[in-house]
């Protein structure tokens, strides 16, 4: 099901700090998987990447990756977007601050993004109309 149709279903799962993973590709095809944090911003989910980090380089020469959100406990919603990133600078660490905030709370996430402590970040975006959510709720006895 689209994301549009689902949001609400699904909305719990993306205001949390879930689990998910980013999927890019190296120059010789191969999938790099790695763990990430996101939020849903606007009309799409972001991730910060840091201009030294090599899933950054991958992107740049291979905009396509997956971006996979999901729960470990019932009801064991997802939502998978695959499509082209668009990469913006994080002026400022907005991006960073606000996306750490969620996952490290109010102290710890604008520690973690400092930019005295931290390369700076480009913003690695996939538009909501690329997402599939899913949701096993039914499917469990």
């Amino acid at each position: 099901m689209k994301l549009s149709e689902a949001m609400e279903a699904t909305r719990s799962l993306l205001d949390a700090p879930a689990p998910a993973s980013i999927t890019v590709y190296d120059a010789d095809g191969e999938a790099v998987v790695s763990p990430v944090w996101f939020r849903l911003h606007g009309e799409a989910f972001e991730v910060v990447m840091a201009i030294d980090d090599r899933k950054l380089a991958h992107l740049e020469r291979d905009p396509r990756c997956v971006l996979l959100i999901f729960e470990t406990a019932p009801p064991f919603r997802g939502v998978r977007i695959r499509g082209r990133a668009t990469l913006t600078p994080d002026l400022g660490a907005a991006a960073r601050r606000a996306i750490a905030t969620r996952y490290l709370g109010v102290d710890g996430g604008p520690r973690y993004a400092d930019t005295e402590r931290r390369a700076p970040g480009v913003v690695v975006s996939l538009p909501i109309a690329d997402a599939v959510a899913w949701d096993l709720a039914g499917s469990i006895p």
